[in-house]
């Protein structure tokens, strides 16, 4: 039977990982030009960590460890026969694979809040696991690559993480628009339809717009308990259209009577303001149907699509006031953005962006017909080497025709041909196997050739 891997997850081929790690290097290098320093947390946290962080929804999507050992011989018979999964799992697991990289970070900030100075810059490359049904640009195992400000309400925090984004996704030549809302402003406009309490049912649907449609969106809102009469007032509101600063006029009028909501306004507008010295290159979006559907968010929010494909959201992320309360630490607002690196692939792949040299891969590779060869171009590989160039030599005496199909298999720019007058001349046949071109140089040359 032939081998195979769990849905939702992919083996990485070097062609895919030369690529992968050419949208981690942009996004790690903006990040650190941005101040931010890295860390990485465990692929496993506590399930007393993350459960209740992400909505009724998102713990669905948690992958549960189960316990070591015997784990079931404290389980009793009755509770076995009651097929109850939720209780059994709670049994049985105390640990679970990380959703996202938040959460284990406001973890971390509080384990570490002894060796921390606030306000803490951190970004994190790392995969998290969501037990979601696999689909194209949707997986199981995915990577976010996050940075987030914690320590600071300053609405600064939030005008940098834009101008990272717009950063990041013009060096990969990606055309974007960012979307931006406040979560107050969502609270004000849940008091506004006389639905207050229903905050977290509203911001789950309604984040769901632009996948289901607004007749699944107001269906949904009806069984979740929504009042039709408040359905019929919310559509008009969130359906807003204008520019910025019409939404926004708008907006304080319908929410002239609620605090919450204004603050959100307010919010907005500063935000804007700052943006208003920066020459962004991405489009930015006041969308007042955004309601990022995870629980911890609390101020402004913000999610990135593409323009020139229908592949969905490939960057979000947003401010969260008190993350970091559940684990003992209070009154500590962070902010931060998460880049879907996997969705990102699947746009420059889509979109043909990706370099079309590898970035990684080997440059000269040594062709000989015999061993005098073989032993002639061994030392010759190491000095290249330590001049450091990526080389190779091909390990065994077979014919050139099958050394140079290796050569071009694996995408090698140039070959160093070694046969009894290039050992007799103390040179090489340095061959382009891009362009055709072949000479005989000697080491030096030959340096000077591969750098260029």
């Amino acid at each position: 039977m032939k081998p195979s891997i769990p849905k939702g997850t992919r083996d990485f081929s070097p062609v895919e990982m030369d690529r992968r790690n050419y949208i981690f290097g942009v996004i790690r290098e903006v990040f650190y030009r941005y101040g931010f320093k890295q860390i990485e947390t465990p692929s496993m946290e506590n399930l007393s960590t993350l459960m209740g962080k992400y909505g009724e929804e998102g713990d669905k999507l948690l992958f549960k460890v189960l316990n070591s050992g015997d784990f079931s011989a404290k389980i009793d018979d009755e509770i076995w026969r009651e097929k109850n999964a939720l209780k059994l799992s709670g049994l049985l697991c105390e640990k679970g694979l990380r959703y996202d990289l938040t959460v284990p970070f406001a973890r971390y900030v509080v384990q570490h809040r002894e060796q921390i100075t606030f306000p803490f810059r951190r970004f994190q490359t790392q995969p998290v696991w969501r037990a979601d049904k696999p689909q194209k640009g949707r997986y199981r195992e995915f990577y976010q690559c996050d940075a987030d400000i914690i320590g600071s309400n300053s609405l600064i925090n939030e005008m940098e993480l834009i101008e990272i984004i717009d950063e990041v996704f013009n060096i990969l030549k990606i055309n974007v628009v960012i979307k931006i809302n406040n979560r107050k402003i969502l609270a004000g406009i849940a008091q506004l339809i006389g639905q207050d309490d229903k905050i977290t049912d509203i911001t789950v649907v309604i984040d769901k717009l632009d996948k289901i449609g607004l007749e699944n969106v107001n269906a949904e809102l009806l069984e979740k308990g929504i009042l039709q009469d408040s359905i019929d007032k919310l559509k008009p509101v969130l359906l807003l259209q204008g520019t910025v600063n019409e939404k926004i006029g708008k907006l304080k009028e319908l929410l002239r009577n609620y605090e919450t909501g204004l603050n959100g306004i307010s919010e907005i507008e500063q935000i804007f303001s700052y943006l208003s010295c920066t020459q962004l290159k991405a489009e930015l979006e006041l969308d007042l149907t955004l309601a990022r559907g995870l629980n911890y968010y609390t101020g402004a929010i913000l999610e990135v699509k593409a323009l020139d494909t229908s592949i969905g959201s490939i960057s979000g992320g947003g401010r969260y006031d008190n993350l970091t309360g559940v684990f003992g630490l209070e009154g500590v607002s962070g902010v931060g953005v998460s880049f879907g690196a996997d969705r990102i692939y699947d746009v420059l792949d889509t979109l043909n962006l990706f370099p079309t040299t590898s970035l990684s891969g080997t440059k000269l590779l040594f062709v000989h017909f015999d061993e005098n060869g073989l032993n002639y171009a061994l030392p010759l590989l190491r000095k290249v080497r330590q001049n450091g160039i990526s080389a190779e030599i091909y390990p065994e005496t077979a014919k050139i025709k099958k050394q140079m199909h290796y050569a071009d298999n694996n995408n090698i720019t140039f070959v160093a041909i070694v046969g009894e007058e290039e050992i007799k001349n103390q040179s090489v046949m340095l061959k382009n196997m891009q362009t055709g071109e072949q000479k005989q140089v000697d080491m030096e040359a030959l340096m000077r050739e591969l750098k260029g």
